[in-house]
C-alpha cells in the first residue's frame, strides 16, 4: 500500500490494519520504522545498535502525510531493543517506546523489542473454520477468568511463562468443563498492580510470561482442546509513564483529560487517528492471534462525559451528558469486528444501564453482543450474605433480575472485582458457619448456572478459597488437600458438565422463550420454581432453589407435562458435601394444577440447594430424537 493511501485511511479512522504500516516491518533493505508524530521538531530511532545516538538515525517527515515520520535501517534484527527519541513541539527531548511495537523488554524496563510475527505455524485450522460455520448458533458460554501471572507460579514465586500455561491451564479448563477462558490484560504495561489495567503497549503481549510466540502457541493450545479465548482489553484509558503515549510530541495527541479518580489518561475519541489506533488493535488481536473475543474494559468510564466528575455537570452540544465520540467509537468498533470476525464475542463490562449496549447498531444500539451483569451480581452476593431465616425480607433481590433480564444479552460474572480490597472471597462473603458457607456456595453456583445468561468464574471461586486474591502470588492449590475445597472443586466440575449438556440453559439463553416462572413469589420460605427452556420440550428443565436451611417432603410444585421427571441434578448431594437428605429420584405428573400449571408434582426439597428435575423422555420420544439424530448425521456424512 502507498503510504499516501495509507495516511488518508489513518486520518480518516477507517485504517483497520495500520499495525501493518505503523511500527517497525521487517523488509527486503532492512527495517522500516514510521511513526506518527505530527507536532515533533525532530525523531531519531536509537537502541544499542547506535549507542542510542539520536544524530545517528534521524526519521524524515513524509510529505502531506499529515506528520507521519519514516526510516529505514539495514541490517538490523529481531531483538534488538530501540526507543524514538522525540525532539516535541516545546524543545524537551524524550524517549518514547513504539505505540505498534509488537514485543518489549520485561519490566521494569521499557524499551520496544524488534520482532516479526509472521513465524509462527498455526496448527488451528479446523478451529477457526468451525468457529466461523457456527458463528450464529447457541452455544454454552462459561468462561473461567484468569490472571497469568497468579492462577499458578514456580516454587520460587516466580511466573508461569505462556507455555507453560498451555501444558497446565489449558488441561485444566478442559478437566473442569469450562467453554472460555478470559486472560485479564495481556498487553503490555508497565507495574504488576495495575493488574494490567494502565497499558503502555497495545500492540505487545507483555514479555512477563514469554515471548509472542509463546502467547500463541498457548492459544492454539486451547483451540485444540475445544476452549474459545477472550482478552480483557482497555480502550478507555492509559497510564503516564513516560515512555508511553502520555504527551507523545509534545501536545495531547492520543489524550483528551486526566480521568479523575485513577489517574490515567482518557482517549480522545474525536479524533481519527486514535479511532484507527484503537480499533486496528482490535483487529489485531483477531487477526494476527486468532482469538475469540474481547472483553471492554470500563465501558461507563467512557459513554458519560461525568464519569468519576463528583459535582461537575459536563454537557454534550446536545445537552446531554453521553461522550457521543465515545458512543460513535463502539458502534465503528463492534461493526468492523462483526464485518469481519462474525463468531466474536464483544463484551461489554458496563456498571450503568445505559440502554441498548447489546442491541445492533442497525437498531440504534451500541453493537456489543454480551453485557456483564453486574446488577445481578451485586443483588445476588447481598441476598447470600444476609441471614437465611431473615431472606424473606429480601426476596426481591433474587426476581428482580429478571424483571430486565433481557433488556441485554447478559453475562453472570463473579469476577476478579469481588474478591479483593477487603470484599472477601465468594465462599468467605456467604453467611453462616464454615460448613454452612459451603452449602450456600454449592446454592449460590447452581443458581447462577440456572438464572439466564453466560456465565463467568474468576480463577480460585471453583475450590472456594478463603483468603481473597493477591496478584503477586499463587492461589492457594494446597486448600484441595482439605475435604470441603476438594468437594466444591467436584460440585463445580458437575455443574460445568451438566450446563454444557442441557441445551435449555444456553439455547434461549436471551428470551423468556426460554425462561418460564412457576412460582416466583414464595418470599416465606425463600424458595424459586422456574422452568429453563430449549428448542426440544425433551430438553425442559424444572428449577427447585430453596434458599433456607430447612427441608421439606411432600412439597407441590406446578409442572408443564404430564409425564414423569427425574432428577437430574442436586447440589446438595453428598459427593459435594451436601447433607445427603433423602431427595426421591423421580415424580410422575399428577393432573392436579398448581402454579398456574396444568399439572404438578411432588417433591422431597433438601436444605440450603438447588434440585433440577427433567423430564423422562418416552420410548416414542426417544425414537424419534434418534430418527432425527441419525438424519443430522447423515447429512454430516454426505
Amino acid at each position: 500500500m502507498k503510504y499516501q493511501t495509507a495516511c488518508h485511511l489513518f486520518h480518516e479512522g477507517t485504517y483497520l490494519q495500520s499495525y501493518e504500516f505503523f511500527g517497525a516491518h521487517f523488509q527486503d533493505d532492512g527495517v522500516v520504522f514510521r511513526l506518527w508524530a505530527p507536532y515533533a521538531q525532530s525523531v531519531s530511532v536509537v537502541g544499542d545498535f547506535n549507542h542510542w545516538d539520536a544524530a545517528s538515525h534521524p526519521m524524515c517527515l513524509l510529505p502531506e502525510s499529515g506528520g507521519v515520520w519514516e526510516l529505514t535501517v539495514p541490517d538490523l534484527s529481531a531483538g534488538e531493543i530501540y526507543k524514538y527519541s522525540i525532539t516535541r513541539c516545546d524543545g524537551e527531548v524524550v524517549l518514547k517506546a513504539d505505540p505498534y511495537g509488537f514485543f518489549s523488554e520485561v519490566a521494569p524496563n521499557t524499551a520496544t523489542v524488534l520482532w516479526s510475527l509472521d513465524n509462527y505455524k498455526w496448527k488451528d485450522r479446523s478451529w477457526c473454520a468451525k468457529r466461523r460455520l457456527n458463528a450464529k448458533k447457541a452455544k454454552p458460554v462459561n468462561i473461567y477468568e484468569v490472571h497469568p501471572g497468579s492462577w499458578k507460579t514456580h516454587e520460587d514465586g516466580t511466573h508461569l511463562s505462556y507455555a507453560e500455561l498451555a501444558d497446565t491451564l489449558v488441561p485444566y479448563l478442559k478437566e473442569m468443563h469450562y467453554t472460555h477462558v478470559e486472560l485479564m490484560p495481556i498487553m503490555e504495561h508497565p507495574f504488576d498492580g495495575s493488574w494490567g489495567y494502565q497499558l503502555t503497549g497495545y500492540f505487545a503481549a507483555t514479555s512477563r510470561y514469554g515471548k509472542p510466540e509463546d502467547l500463541m502457541y498457548f492459544i492454539d493450545a486451547c483451540h485444540h482442546a475445544g476452549i474459545a479465548v477472550i482478552l480483557d482489553w482497555v480502550p478507555g484509558h492509559f497510564c503516564k509513564d513516560a515512555h508511553g503515549l502520555y504527551k507523545f510530541d509534545g501536545t495531547n495527541l492520543y489524550e483528551s483529560t486526566e480521568h479523575p479518580h485513577w489517574g490515567t489518561m482518557e482517549f480522545d475519541f474525536a479524533k481519527p487517528e486514535v479511532l484507527s489506533f484503537l480499533i486496528s488493535n482490535a483487529y489485531f488481536w483477531f487477526e494476527v492471534y486468532h482469538i475469540d473475543g474481547l472483553r471492554i474494559d470500563g465501558v461507563a468510564s467512557m459513554i458519560y462525559l461525568n464519569y468519576g466528575y463528583d459535582g461537575e455537570s459536563r454537557r454534550n452540544k446536545y445537552g446531554g451528558t453521553d461522550c457521543l465520540e465515545a458512543l460513535e467509537f463502539f458502534k465503528r468498533l463492534n461493526t468492523a469486528i462483526f464485518k469481519h470476525f462474525p463468531y466474536a464475542i464483544m463484551a461489554a463490562e458496563d456498571s450503568s444501564a445505559y440502554p441498548l449496549v447489546t442491541a445492533p447498531v442497525a437498531d440504534g444500539g451500541l453493537g456489543f453482543n454480551l453485557k456483564w451483569d453486574l446488577g445481578w451480581m451485586h443483588d445476588t452476593l447481598s441476598y447470600m450474605e444476609t441471614d437465611p431465616y431473615c431472606r424473606s425480607q429480601f426476596h426481591n433481590r433474587l426476581t428482580f433480575s429478571m424483571a430486565y433480564a433481557f433488556s441485554e444479552n447478559f453475562i453472570l460474572p463473579l469476577s476478579h472485582d469481588e474478591v479483593v480490597h477487603g470484599k472477601k472471597s465468594i465462599v468467605d462473603k456467604m453467611f453462616g458457619d464454615y460448613d454452612m458457607k459451603f452449602d450456600q456456595l454449592r446454592l449460590l453456583y447452581t443458581y447462577m448456572y440456572l438464572h439466564s445468561g453466560k456465565k463467568l468464574m474468576f480463577m480460585g471461586n471453583e475450590f472456594a478459597p478463603f483468603t481473597e486474591w493477591r496478584y503477586y502470588e499463587s492461589l492457594e492449590w494446597f486448600m484441595l488437600d482439605y475435604d470441603k475445597h476438594r468437594k466444591t472443586q467436584d460440585f463445580v466440575r458437575a455443574l460445568n458438565k451438566f450446563y454444557i449438556k442441557e441445551p435449555a440453559l444456553w439455547e434461549k439463553d436471551h428470551g423468556w422463550d426460554g425462561f418460564q416462572w412457576i412460582d416466583a413469589d414464595n418470599a416465606g420460605q425463600s424458595i424459586l420454581v422456574f422452568r429453563r427452556m430449549g428448542d426440544k420440550p425433551q430438553d425442559d428443565l424444572i428449577a427447585l432453589i430453596n434458599f433456607c436451611p430447612l427441608s421439606y417432603t411432600d412439597y407441590r410444585i406446578g409442572v408443564p407435562q404430564n409425564t414423569t421427571y427425574r432428577l437430574a441434578f442436586n447440589s446438595d448431594d453428598p459427593a459435594f458435601g451436601g447433607s445427603g437428605f433423602a431427595v426421591k429420584k423421580s415424580a410422575k405428573a399428577q393432573k392436579t394444577p398448581c402454579h398456574n400449571q396444568p399439572y404438578s408434582v411432588t417433591l422431597s426439597v433438601p436444605p440450603s440447594a438447588a434440585i433440577i428435575l427433567k423430564p423422562v423422555a418416552t420410548r416414542k420420544k426417544k425414537a424419534a430424537a434418534k430418527k432425527t439424530a441419525s438424519k443430522k448425521t447423515s447429512r454430516k456424512e454426505k
